[in-house]
């Protein structure tokens, strides 16, 4: 007679090993300072190159020049919600916790550049439109935006139950992504003082070579600082989420020694 056999517990090998907290903790504290470091060095050259090298616009002048912090700023806003509402999915199909805590640390980064939108928008808005704010198609569903983000941040620390927590910010991120291709085709679905896109994957841009290159490499610092800020977040988040767990323990105990 033959004894039926164990099944065996195998650990996930690979890059999915790093779907568990305890293991993306360490990769997240080595990947944070090289995507700092990168932040700084784009931003500065991106700086420099809008407001030192790129010519001056005809038409604006000198106020366009904030192009290059609104426009980088606006497009990160939306991104990074994109990308909240990925890790929600992924959160509530596989119920993995670090995607949930993954959604929950990218929120307050895409709250500031969504506020910087809106902020620099104004700024340009009231030399180019004679006013700070209108109530434009495009200033709206941005401004919903920012609400949008507020929201997710209250629910998720208002409820004290990690895992309801979870599930209702999920809901938001996932719900709210639908406001994400509004706010992007809304200079072209209604008739709005916004302007339409200078840079578009269907056609040629419509600014000078020198601009275009300031403002994506701008928009490569914003994402670089905005995965830095993250997974600093990300490892504070794993801290009080498994605070109760021996790794944390030991992991505490060794920064203690270190410092």
């Amino acid at each position: 007679m033959t004894t039926p056999s164990r099944a065996v517990t195998r650990n996930p090998e690979g890059i999915l090993r790093f779907a568990a907290p305890q293991q993306f903790y360490p990769l997240a504290g080595t990947l944070a300072p090289w995507f700092a470091q990168a932040a700084a060095v784009l931003t500065a050259i991106g700086l420099y190159i809008g407001f030192f090298v790129a010519p001056t616009d005809f038409q604006q002048g000198e106020v366009y020049r904030v192009i290059f912090i609104h426009v980088p700023a606006a497009w990160m806003s939306m991104l990074i919600y994109l990308v909240m509402a990925f890790w929600a999915a992924v959160g509530l199909v596989l119920n993995t916790r670090l995607s949930f805590i993954m959604c929950q640390a990218l929120a307050p980064t895409g709250a500031m550049f969504c506020f910087l939108a809106l902020w620099t928008g104004a700024l340009w808005g009231k030399p180019t439109w004679g006013t700070y704010w209108v109530w434009d198609a495009r200033l709206t569903s941005q401004l919903l935006l920012l609400f949008l983000y507020f929201g997710f941040i209250a629910l998720t620390r208002a409820i004290e139950d990690p895992r309801r927590a979870d599930r209702a910010g999920a809901i938001i991120a996932l719900v709210g992504a639908v406001n994400v291709p509004i706010i992007y085709f809304s200079v072209q679905w209604w008739n709005t003082l916004h302007q339409g896109a200078s840079v578009s994957l269907t056609k040629a841009p419509s600014m000078a070579t020198t601009m275009l290159a300031g403002m994506l490499v701008m928009a490569l610092a914003a994402w670089m600082y905005a995965i830095a800020v993250a997974l600093w977040r990300v490892r504070a988040l794993i801290l009080e989420r498994e605070r109760h767990t021996e790794w944390v323990g030991e992991v505490l105990e060794a920064e203690g020694r270190a410092r």
